[in-house]
């Protein structure tokens, strides 16, 4: 189990003085368009747990995305590694906008998950419209078995909480450019 903390007490922390590692496991396209001003972007499709806990040193780590969830998998795979001190932040960004904690704001990106939804149902559409319009017998299975395929990953996705096609979107390179050094800067 994944320990949380709610983002008013992360900024009491902060307030108090206290040594607050924030790590934002979003893409840097999404981290540029919004994110906490103290947070540092380390995607979770590259994180890596040695790079991380040599910025962090003794004290823990809090993890942060857009609502929790790439968050809780960050944490995860953190802790799995050895890390220890590792807290998931409740609600992710949106909920730390919310609670008034100081965010750096840039240019409106679209969100992955809504990238995954644009692109499962282009893939479906174009497997039914190839499994319904085509006169080839072999080009209707090829577009039936594409509608399938991506059906049953969407299943996957809802079952076991892990997203293939949002982990191979997160990688392409409209998601990976940052709109300027000072907000994608680890340092």
């Amino acid at each position: 189990m994944v320990a949380t903390i709610a983002p008013s007490l992360l900024n009491d922390l902060r307030r108090r003085g206290d040594k607050v590692t924030l790590i934002d496991v979003r893409t840097p396209a999404e981290f540029g368009e919004v994110h906490v001003d103290f947070a540092r972007n380390f995607p979770l499709s590259t994180l890596d747990a040695r790079e991380v806990a040599a910025m962090a040193g003794d004290g823990p780590v809090y993890v942060i995305c857009k609502s929790g969830n790439r968050s809780q998998q960050a944490c995860e795979k953190l802790a799995a590694a050895g890390l220890e001190g590792i807290v998931s932040v409740e609600g992710g960004t949106s909920a730390c906008v919310e609670a008034g904690l100081p965010v750096i704001r840039g240019r409106k990106v679209m969100s992955l998950e809504r990238q995954v939804r644009i692109a499962a149902g282009a893939l479906v559409a174009l497997g039914a419209a190839t499994a319904g319009i085509c006169p080839d017998p072999l080009w209707q299975k090829v577009g039936a078995g594409l509608a399938a395929f991506v059906g049953c990953g969407l299943v996957f996705a809802g079952i076991t909480d892990t997203c293939g096609m949002g982990m191979l979107i997160a990688r392409m390179p409209w998601n990976q450019a940052c709109t300027s050094a000072k907000t994608c800067c680890r340092t």
